[in-house]
């Protein structure tokens, strides 16, 4: 069901620069940095549905060795496939560009931070109207159903755009 939402596929190789990360497909390039506050783990892999488990994969083994709750990494993984789908099937018009996934952890209190950046169409998701969840799903608009579950389960989320590039932050206490 979820290649039917991306009707274009990407094939374009890159490598893994990081040791600690898999690469499986043989594409995903990750590496990780020295950030001034927390080391920074970032993957950048082309923006196709297809590649929503290397993501997730990327994302959960920082969980892990974060020993993050079960319940808080499955919504975080919910968010990730929610925003990583939205990249993949909206962002680039009939082309497959690429997603830049930078995952860091800040203390007190302990904190996932994930964000996506792509070089896509300018989107802000959060300027979309919340549904109105009271109607049912006959009656509602579609669309946003999505991004507002992410609103909801994140404690916080912020887009801005910067250099060409659509950057959404989410942030989660763990």
């Amino acid at each position: 069901m979820l290649n039917d939402l991306n009707d274009h596929s990407c094939d374009f190789p890159g490598k893994s620069t990081d040791s600690n990360q898999s690469d499986d497909a043989g594409f995903a390039k990750a590496m990780q940095e020295q950030g001034s506050a927390a080391e920074q783990y970032k993957l950048q892999i082309p923006a196709a549905v297809e590649n929503l488990n290397h993501v997730l994969a990327f994302v959960d083994s920082h969980l892990e060795a974060a020993d993050c709750p079960f319940r808080t990494q499955m919504q975080l993984d919910v968010a990730i496939e929610e925003i990583f789908v939205n990249i993949a099937s909206y962002a680039y018009e009939n082309i497959c560009g690429e997603a830049e996934i930078t995952m860091w952890m800040e203390k007190d209190p302990l904190t996932a931070v994930i964000e996506f950046r792509d070089n896509g169409i300018p989107y802000d998701p959060l300027a979309k109207q919340d549904p109105d969840v009271t109607l049912s799903a006959d009656e509602r608009e579609i669309g946003g159903l999505g991004i507002y579950m992410v609103k909801k389960s994140m404690d916080d989320m912020q887009y801005r755009r910067e250099n060409g590039q659509n950057i959404l932050t989410l942030r989660k206490k763990i």
